[in-house]
Parts: structure tokens; C-alpha cells; sequence
């Protein structure tokens, strides 16, 4: 049987398939849920893959809210397909994790559809905790990535594209704790939360003019004191602090921690920093994977941008970099929006679950599963993929080595993919 039988029959299958992913999709959107607490969306999708006949494992890799289900050929290539089913707080699946769920979702039924026609071996993994946390750096943590050839996911966005630009990213919440007083009578007395947190504020937006063009540093007050005529005896604040990659990444966090403490030196206060378990690295995109999916994706209709038209800056972060730099991988986006709609934004929610967003979940089931297809059949493709991400070997192995904190706290309930 033929390279390209294999594609229409896969490609077949996922359209058999579309009205059970589209309703799939709208439910997850209609149940939003924050990161590590995504039980309905897990229930969902494991309960789709075992209706099709597959094993899944609930709990994968030590996250309650992750699972795995792997089938094919024993001893074969391993192509590890991905979805993502957290949301953002207030705003829901404005990232549409709805689309990446059930992209992912298709893609790995669609493949088990071919049955002794599949030449390789496919791990569907959920993987929870996209938005905040890290998940997929806690699942890597226990093997998920373990004897893996290759990974990929679909994103959904503006347009469609072969990669996301995505730099590092660390998350870090402080308390300040200092000590009530009445702001009026005694103040005195008082030592002053809030003002520890904003000269951090402060001290921060002030590194901001020394930093690369590449860093980010942005964050919120949280917590600001109970009433005004009270000495503010707890602040807190989030933050996060975004590099070009992990090395440079790690270098940032310490000038950040400093601006932390100035503030508590200043007050007389007592500082916590609570640093995130995980950071999020860089995207490290695998070009002969990137073009493999392109070539699949335009078989859909679809028009892919050139990401090198894209203005200088423009960049996100995702756990997904943390898979990329342990195996050749890819995290294209396709379009479900035009692009003047931006992502974390409630317009962009209401495009998760449009007509556009449907099609999106076809056209990415169908661009994975294909390339998973091309990454099965062709050696030299195995190949190129491997000497690509040979490339930059040393910095990879770096880059992991820096991204997981034993000591760290494992974060959840925000957002981290842009």
C-alpha cells in the first residue's frame, strides 16, 4: 500500500470522525477548566479513545489529569501526538485548547484506524497544565518522553503557521509580610507590605531599560491590604520573566530575585519567593518535521505564513519548548481567526467554537496525522529530523538541566502559552 493510500485513508477516517470531535470540542469549551484541575476534559477524551477500542492509562506520568494511550508497532519509530485541555481564567478557552484537545484527539484515532496497515508506533498523550504549571515538563519528569522519536501538537491562532516564536519563561509569586498598624494614629508601627511589593514593582520596571531586547519581565499585584486606614501587613504579587532560552533565562531570575529583595531590605519587611517548579523553554523547532507538516497542511487548502514576516518581538511561551528540547519537535499553528483577533482575549474564545475553529480541528487531526505518516514511512526524513536537532545537542541537554526545580512550587491557575 502506497504513501499516499495510507494519507487518504487516514484522512478518511478523521472525517468519519468529524461529528464526534466537534461535539467533543464544544464540550470541553462549554466547561472551561484551570490547570490541573482539567477532570472533565480528561474524562471526555479518555472515555472517546476507549469507545475506539484504544487503552488509555488515567494518571499518566504522575499527573492526575494526564493520560496515555499508545498502539502500533512494537520496536518501531515513536511519534508522541499531544493535546492541551486547560484554560485561561475569566476568559476561558481563549487559547483554544478546545481545538488542541480534539486536533490531537483525531489525529491518534484516525492512525488507529489503519490497524496492521500503521508501520510505527504513536504515544497520544493529554497533557494538562499548559496555561500555567508546566505539565509537560512534570509528565517528562517520569518518562513521558522516554524512547520517544518525535512530537508534535497544533496550536490554534491567527493564522496558519509552521512554528510558534516562544521564548523561556519562569513564573514567581511574593508575599511581602510586615506588620498592621492604623495608617493614621500609628503608623509608625506599622512596616508596610505593599510598599515592599510596589518598590519591587518599581525596581523591576526599572531593570526593564537594562535588559535584552529578547527578556520580558511583567507581573500584577495580587493582594494590595484590606482597607486604606490599615498598615498593609501582607502584599503579593505574580510574575513572570521570559528569556531567549534557558540558560539566559536563569541569568534574568537572579537580577528579578534581587528586585525582590530591595523591596523588603527597604521596608524592613519580610520577603517569599515562591519560584515556579517548572520554567517553560524555548521552541526548538524541527525544520524537516516543520516542512513535512507544511506540505500536509496546504493538502488541506490551508495558506501558511512565512514566519520570517512576522514583526521582530513577537513571541509567546509554552511547555511545549521543554519537549522540544528532549525530542525533535514541532508546534504549528493554524487558523481559526483572522489575525487581527489575538489570543488570551474573549473574541478570540468565541472563535474556539465557530464554524472556523470546527474546521481547524479537521484540517490539524489530518496535517498530524499525515506527517506522522511521512515521519513512519521515510528514513531519511527519521534522519534529517535527527541530525536537525543534533544541532544544537549542548544547549538542549543546558536547557533541560535548568528548567525543573525540585524545590520549586508547583504553580497553577494562570497563563503561560502567550
Amino acid at each position: 500500500m502506497t504513501l499516499e493510500t495510507l494519507k487518504r485513508d487516514v484522512c478518511g477516517a478523521i472525517d468519519a470522525l468529524r461529528g464526534e470531535l466537534v461535539a467533543a470540542s464544544h464540550a470541553i469549551h462549554a466547561n472551561p477548566e484551570l490547570a490541573f484541575e482539567e477532570k472533565f476534559a480528561a474524562a471526555l477524551l479518555t472515555k472517546a479513545l476507549e469507545s475506539h477500542g484504544l487503552s488509555v492509562e488515567r494518571g499518566a506520568y504522575k499527573v492526575e489529569t494526564a493520560y496515555a494511550s499508545e498502539f502500533g508497532v512494537k520496536g518501531a519509530p515513536v511519534m508522541s501526538l499531544l493535546s492541551e485541555y486547560d484554560a485561561l481564567p475569566g476568559i476561558g478557552h481563549a487559547s483554544g485548547h478546545n481545538i488542541i484537545a480534539t486536533a490531537g484527539l483525531g489525529a491518534a484515532l484516525g492512525l488507529s484506524k489503519l490497524g496492521p496497515k500503521l508501520t510505527g508506533r504513536v504515544r497520544y498523550m493529554g497533557t494538562p497544565a499548559e496555561e500555567r504549571g508546566g505539565g509537560k515538563e512534570v509528565m517528562a519528569q517520569h518518562g513521558a518522553f522516554d524512547g520517544v522519536d518525535a512530537s508534535m501538537m497544533v496550536h490554534p491562532a491567527g493564522v496558519d503557521m509552521v512554528t510558534m516564536p516562544c521564548i523561556a519563561l519562569a513564573e514567581v509569586e511574593v508575599v511581602y509580610h510586615g506588620r498592621a498598624a492604623h495608617a493614621s494614629a500609628m503608623a509608625f508601627r506599622g512596616l508596610n507590605a505593599l510598599d515592599a511589593l510596589v518598590t519591587a514593582y518599581q525596581t523591576i520596571a526599572q531593570l526593564r531599560q537594562h535588559i535584552q531586547q529578547t527578556e520580558r519581565i511583567h507581573g500584577i499585584i495580587v493582594d494590595g491590604g484590606m482597607a486604606p486606614n490599615i498598615v498593609p501587613e501582607r502584599a503579593s504579587g505574580r510574575f513572570y520573566v521570559r528569556a531567549r532560552d534557558g540558560v539566559e533565562l536563569a541569568a534574568l531570575k537572579k537580577r528579578v530575585q534581587a528586585c525582590f529583595e530591595a523591596g523588603a531590605l527597604a521596608t524592613g519587611t519580610r520577603l517569599e519567593a515562591k519560584w515556579g517548579r517548572v520554567d517553560c523553554l524555548d521552541l526548538k523547532t524541527n525544520w524537516p518535521l516543520a516542512e513535512a507538516y507544511e506540505a500536509n497542511a496546504k493538502a488541506t487548502g490551508r495558506e501558511l505564513l512565512d514566519p520570517s514576516t512576522l514583526p521582530p518581538g513577537l513571541a509567546g511561551s509554552t511547555d511545549m519548548g521543554n519537549v522540544s528540547h528532549r525530542v525533535p519537535s514541532i508546534h504549528p499553528m493554524i487558523a481559526v481567526s483572522p489575525p487581527s483577533v489575538v489570543m488570551h482575549n474573549a473574541e478570540f474564545t468565541a472563535y474556539a467554537n465557530s464554524e472556523r475553529g470546527d474546521q481547524a480541528i479537521i484540517d490539524g487531526a489530518k496535517a498530524l496525522a499525515m506527517t506522522t505518516l511521512d515521519f513512519f514511512a521515510s528514513a531519511a526524513l527519521r534522519e534529517a529530523a535527527k541530525a536537525d536537532f543534533a544541532k544544537s545537542r549542548d544547549l538542549s541537554k543546558a536547557a533541560v538541566g535548568s528548567a525543573f526545580h525540585k524545590d520549586g512550587v508547583l504553580l497553577g491557575g494562570a497563563c503561560g502559552c502567550c
